[in-house]
């Protein structure tokens, strides 16, 4: 009887602990929302023109999720921004010259990041995909329409206007900051040819891959 007792009781005891071992710990989860801007450095990667950087503006709205028991943590978000950049030209076709010509581009990125702790939540390396919708490429200059591009006969600056819309990019840059104010400084590459909707007919192949450096600011509610 004795024996069949204590056989009961270290059963039981097994089962209460193997029961407390499987529940579920409970993690302080913290997510916010972030809201900030600031200046970008815009380029277009090509061997078609000779382009010069230029400056722009960005605006970033994301949800951040913070996992204070893990490693990382994600957010995910939109930014908006625009950005120029000058291409080198001439006034007239059959006039060597150099004038550089000045475009502008408005886009729109929804992006998903993750935020590599290095220091808990003051110090992060992020990185992560993102999807870009872009409008045209846009004289700044409307006096400059009637130019036309180094490198080419005959190929004016409006013709480059209608590039592709739509582009897939990576973001990788490292976020600094304590309590809700954060700074970031971020790289972003388009790995699409924004010049392929001019190929369309097969009688170009221009090719050029979206270079963004953006430096911002943020507070997180």
């Amino acid at each position: 009887m004795k024996k069949q007792q204590l056989t009961l009781l270290v059963v039981l005891t097994i089962l209460f602990v193997t029961t407390i071992q499987a529940q579920p710990q409970n993690y302080n989860i913290r997510n916010g929302i972030s809201v900030g801007g600031g200046v970008t450095q815009f380029d277009i990667k090509t061997d078609d023109f000779v382009t010069t950087k230029g400056n722009g503006f960005m605006a970033a709205f994301s949800a951040t999720v913070n996992l204070p028991h893990r490693w990382y943590a994600v957010s995910y978000g939109m930014q908006l921004s625009q950005s120029t950049l000058e291409i080198s030209g001439r006034m007239t076709d059959g006039v060597a010259g150099n004038e550089m010509i000045e475009y502008k581009l408005m886009a729109a990125q929804l992006g998903f990041l993750f935020h590599g702790k290095i220091i808990g939540s003051y110090l992060t390396i992020d990185a992560g995909p993102q999807l870009q919708y872009n409008g045209n490429l846009d004289l700044e200059n409307s006096e400059q329409e009637t130019f036309y591009l180094n490198g080419f006969d005959g190929l004016m600056a409006t013709d480059i206007s209608d590039v592709s819309k739509f582009n897939v990019n990576g973001a990788v840059g490292v976020t600094a900051g304590y309590g809700p104010i954060k700074l970031r400084a971020q790289y972003i590459y388009g790995f699409l040819n924004i010049f392929d909707k001019l190929n369309a007919n097969g009688s170009n192949s221009f090719k050029g891959n979206l270079e963004t450096i953006a430096f911002t600011a943020s507070i997180t509610f």
